[in-house]
């Protein structure tokens, strides 16, 4: 009962800073750490890394690995995609943002997802990303500690037709010799 009575006063005084009990006053909140934050917040950068996978014989990979974007900064990115196959083919790409949270922020202004993509046999091509993070961001608090982004794609083969106009390379054969192409 009597180291009781010892350790009451520093619980006591913990009490009453913390309630304005008894006369004492409460904690201040330092606002300048609050303005500081919200300051070093609106400068915050974030790195938006970029990854693919494909379900198709196709190369499909992004052109950079990250980009470090500053939120409201339009922001332009590739990927590159090759048709392996000695024949055209037709893919279409899905993405998807990570963390979920963040995907409610990034806004894709001109993207090749979800539009069907020929390319012919051995074609290669530039997919042009063009996106923005939404400054919003910044005010979530779900997402206060966020560092990074990542957008991935896949590419899946579409169930759409080769165009009749480009029937006749899907029967062309490898070439036997350098720029020779026979047809069947």
């Amino acid at each position: 009962m009597f180291g009781l009575s010892f350790a009451f006063v520093p619980l006591y005084q913990l009490f009453c800073q913390s309630t304005g009990y008894g006369g004492t006053t409460k904690d201040r909140i330092d606002l300048k750490k609050i303005v500081d934050k919200k300051v070093s917040d609106k400068n915050r950068m974030i790195e938006v890394h970029f990854t693919s996978q494909s379900n198709m014989p196709w190369v499909f990979k992004p052109e950079q690995k990250s980009i470090i974007v500053k939120p409201g900064e339009t922001v332009l990115a590739f990927y590159k995609a090759k048709n392996l196959l000695n024949k055209p083919l037709i893919g279409i790409a899905l993405y998807h943002v990570l963390p979920d949270e963040a995907g409610l922020y990034f806004n894709k202004i001109q993207c090749f997802c979800f539009e069907e993509q020929m390319l012919n046999a051995h074609e290669e091509i530039d997919l042009p990303v063009l996106f923005f993070i939404d400054p919003d961001i910044l005010n979530d608090s779900r997402l206060t500690n966020l560092e990074k982004i990542t957008l991935s794609y896949i590419f899946f083969e579409s169930d759409s037709e080769i165009p009749e106009e480009y029937q006749y390379l899907s029967r062309a054969i490898a070439p036997q010799k350098k720029n020779e192409i026979q047809i069947i």
